[in-house]
């Protein structure tokens, strides 16, 4: 069955003849339509909590300090007394919303931030590859409109947060193919991801090992002779090429491009802001619990789930092992899945590996549920066993949109996630649980693709070409 008899068949019991029609034959205006209906219901729901964006007016306070001269790392913003605990780079950025009133400002971000999800959306579906049953736009904007009610969006646009800033700015990267306008830049969005909050950094790290992992493939194909074996390698190879020309691939380029964006945006603050930018590197990014209480319902990083699980407020070892498993197993995950051709997989299982081995993973930061989704949905509709697939993709919706991790006792200041019982712990680890999971299909999915590439390319006695990808 094709993407669009699945389509059809979805709409075909819900809706009668003449809408079918119209959102078969004008998915564009109809999808638009859906979009700017639900944002508008968003917004409105949004103004009803009156919500205060109170991460927004720290950025702000950031940029007045930054302005002024002021210590970034002293400073406390709104009633609630928060710190600055971005890197000095990001005060940068924020300094232009010192010219805007705090309603201009507000009524800004929420636009911005609308649009980035509908970018999201649309990069995320880019990157997965598969053919759509309408335009890639209208199926962004379909999927934005609903994408915009989960948890972690909600609360990124309640507070004003850059979360989902930082995800286009790394999918943008991770989706660049040899033609696109742009593509010789790629790394430079993951490089100033991480010069404004230094977690997306874990994209560079991977892209240098799998770029390291291919280019030894192809150093190992050239000196035997078996291209069949490293994909890209055989051409190097045949052509003649020297070791280091052979070595060097576009996941090197990637990851270098990547670390220098990331050195430049450390120098440009370095010399603007000199002090600050001191006391950034050398103590305030060691410092784990400046953000806030470790065992917060909102913090949805594996710490914070040991620090609900063992009732302490620094699970120390516990979670320092912890992490350093996740790290290897998630790197090793999104690099199979990256040498396998897998761009998407190897996008998500990195953020979830990132989002896991944080100190501090508040729920907001969990934008990337929306490319999981995403990724899921199309699993859905292009691969056999649907009906685990539908599971799969049905569980993830749920948790990310049912807002479970909040009604656990969480009053603030009460530090009362320190006594939960087994039901409450269960449901404030419903991130972190779902990352781990994540990670380990995202390991059976790369090794499976990978050794079906391995027996088809020694039956057919050539090399794999979808292997490398278009674009590695």
């Amino acid at each position: 069955m094709t993407a669009t008899e699945s389509a059809d068949k979805a709409l075909a019991p819900s809706l009668p003849p003449a809408t079918r029609e119209l959102i078969r034959g004008r998915p564009m205006l109809t999808t638009l339509a859906c979009c700017l209906l639900s944002f508008a219901l968003f917004w409105c729901a949004q103004r009803l909590a009156n919500v205060t964006m109170i991460d927004l007016m720290v950025y702000r306070a950031e940029g007045w300090a930054a302005r002024a001269g002021a210590d970034l790392y002293a400073m406390r913003a709104t009633e609630a007394r928060l710190p600055n605990t971005y890197p000095p780079f990001a005060a940068l950025l924020f300094m232009p919303l010192t010219l805007l009133g705090v309603d201009e400002m507000r009524t800004l971000a929420t636009a911005g931030n609308l649009v980035l999800l509908v970018v999201l959306v649309h990069l995320t579906l880019r990157l997965v590859g598969r053919p759509l049953w309408w335009p890639r736009a209208a199926v962004a904007l379909a999927l934005a409109s609903a994408a915009v009610w989960c948890e972690p969006v909600w609360t990124t646009l309640r507070y004003g947060q850059i979360n989902l800033l930082l995800a286009v700015l790394v999918l943008w990267d991770l989706s660049r193919r040899p033609g696109d306008a742009g593509y010789r830049w790629a790394g430079l969005g993951i490089g100033m991801a991480a010069g404004l909050k230094l977690t997306p950094a874990l994209f560079a790290v991977l892209l240098a090992v799998a770029g390291t992992v291919r280019g030894w493939q192809r150093l190992r194909g050239r000196r035997t002779g078996s291209p069949g074996r490293t994909g890209l390698a055989g051409h190097a190879g045949r052509a003649g090429g020297t070791g280091r020309a052979c070595f060097w691939n576009p996941l090197l380029r990637q990851a270098l491009t990547a670390c220098a964006a990331f050195l430049g945006t450390a120098l440009l603050a370095a010399v603007a802001l000199p002090r600050d930018s001191r006391r950034f590197w050398t103590e305030v990014m060691f410092n784990t619990d400046r953000p806030g209480l470790v065992e917060q319902t909102a913090n949805q990083s594996l710490r914070g789930a040991l620090a609900r699980l063992l009732h302490t407020p620094d699970p120390g070892l516990w979670w320092a092992g912890a992490a350093a498993v996740v790290a290897v197993a998630g790197l090793a995950a999104g690099t199979a899945a990256l040498l396998a051709g897998l761009d998407a997989w190897a996008a998500v299982a990195c953020a979830m590996t990132a989002l896991l081995v944080s100190p501090v993973s508040w729920s907001h930061h969990w934008v990337w549920c929306i490319p999981l989704l995403v990724l899921l949905g199309s699993e859905t509709l292009h691969r056999s066993g649907r009906r685990v697939w539908r599971a799969a993709t049905a569980a993830s919706a749920l948790l990310f949109c049912s807002y479970a991790l909040w009604w656990v006792p969480h009053t603030p200041g009460a530090r009362a996630e320190l006594r939960q019982n087994g039901a409450q712990m269960l449901l404030s680890a419903g991130y972190p649980l779902c990352g781990a999971a994540f990670i380990g299909l995202t390991a059976v999915v790369a090794v499976r693709a990978l050794r079906r590439r391995a027996a088809t390319a020694a039956g057919a006695g050539a090399e794999p070409a979808a292997g490398a990808g278009p674009a590695r």
